[in-house]
Formats: C-alpha cells, sequence, structure tokens
C-alpha cells in the first residue's frame, strides 16, 4: 500500500485531528504549521497570527479506500468554511480555511470547493494555497483530543458537535 498525504486546516487542529482519525483509510494524522513566512515556527508564534501559518493537520491515507475527494468532503462537512479567519472562538489567520494541495490534487480542490458551495447560502472563504514547508507541532499537540483533550472545556464543548455531525452526515467513512 502506498500512502498519499493530504494537508487541509480549518480552525484549531485539535478540532480537525479529532476528525480524520475517525476516518477508515487514514493512516496518520499530524497536527503541524504550514502556510507561513517564519522558519520552524512554534505554536506561541503561530498564535500570535503573525508567521502566516495556518494550524493544520497531515494525513496519510490509503487511496484506494478513502480518496482525496472524500476527505475535502468531510473536511467541509465538518467546519464552517464561511467563516474567514476564524472557527468559532478560535479567531485569526491561523485559524482560516485553507487546502495545501500538491501539484495533483489542485483541480480536485478546486472541484470539491465548488460542490461544498452548493450545501451553504454564505460565499466559502476557503482558500487553495500553494503546498508549503510543513512543521510538525509539538508533541503535546499530537492526539490531543484522545488524551489532555478530555479535560479541556473548550474542546469539550466544540470537538463532540463536530464528531456528532460526522457521524450524522458521513456514517459509511468512519472506521468504528
Amino acid at each position: 500500500m502506498a500512502t498519499d498525504y493530504a494537508i487541509i486546516a480549518g480552525g484549531c487542529f485539535w478540532c480537525t485531528e479529532a476528525i480524520f482519525k475517525q476516518i477508515r483509510g487514514v493512516t496518520s494524522v499530524e497536527s503541524g504549521y504550514t502556510g507561513g513566512h517564519t522558519v520552524n515556527p512554534d505554536y506561541q508564534q503561530v498564535c500570535q497570527g503573525d508567521t502566516g501559518h495556518a494550524e493544520a493537520v497531515r494525513l496519510g491515507f490509503d487511496s484506494q479506500v478513502v480518496s482525496y475527494d472524500d476527505l475535502l468532503d468531510i473536511h467541509f462537512a465538518t467546519h464552517d468554511p464561511t467563516q474567514l479567519n476564524r472557527q468559532g472562538n478560535d479567531i485569526g489567520p491561523q485559524y482560516r480555511s485553507a487546502l495545501f494541495p500538491d501539484e495533483h490534487q489542485k483541480e480536485a480542490a478546486r472541484a470539491a470547493i465548488i460542490r461544498a458551495q452548493q450545501e451553504y447560502a454564505q460565499p466559502l472563504v476557503t482558500t487553495i494555497e500553494d503546498k508549503a514547508t510543513w512543521y510538525p507541532a509539538e508533541n503535546y499537540h499530537q492526539n490531543y483530543w484522545e488524551g489532555e483533550g478530555q479535560e479541556n472545556r473548550y474542546c469539550l464543548a466544540v470537538i463532540p458537535p463536530k464528531l456528532q455531525r460526522l457521524r450524522q452526515h458521513l456514517a459509511a467513512k468512519i472506521e468504528k
């Protein structure tokens, strides 16, 4: 099995990671930073909102089980792509809705935005950005929802409704 990769941003990476860890065919989910100008940024720098980076997830996936199109459809169904530089209470350019496709994924990314727009009354603000250097987030951000996130009041308020939306609308894609 060859592993393909996708980089997706849609708000806090803890929330995005929690969604994609549920998906059949996703073999790895890594939280990190991409799309900015600061070399090797850390969480505190990115939170300031001036590094240009987005909080994102890098997904390893088996395209024989789940397609890039499926991953994008899941992404659009589990965050609000009409909010510019924010998701809920997370505000700033680091929380933007963005796709970072490689050359082979760009057309699919454009098509996914057109598909998703049909589900929303407001215009989508999701950007398609050039694939940029990927910086893994600090270790304590990895697998956050499965550990410390279960004790974090903000995560407890935000992540379960996203997971419920996933179960309601995309149950066939869920691993468990």
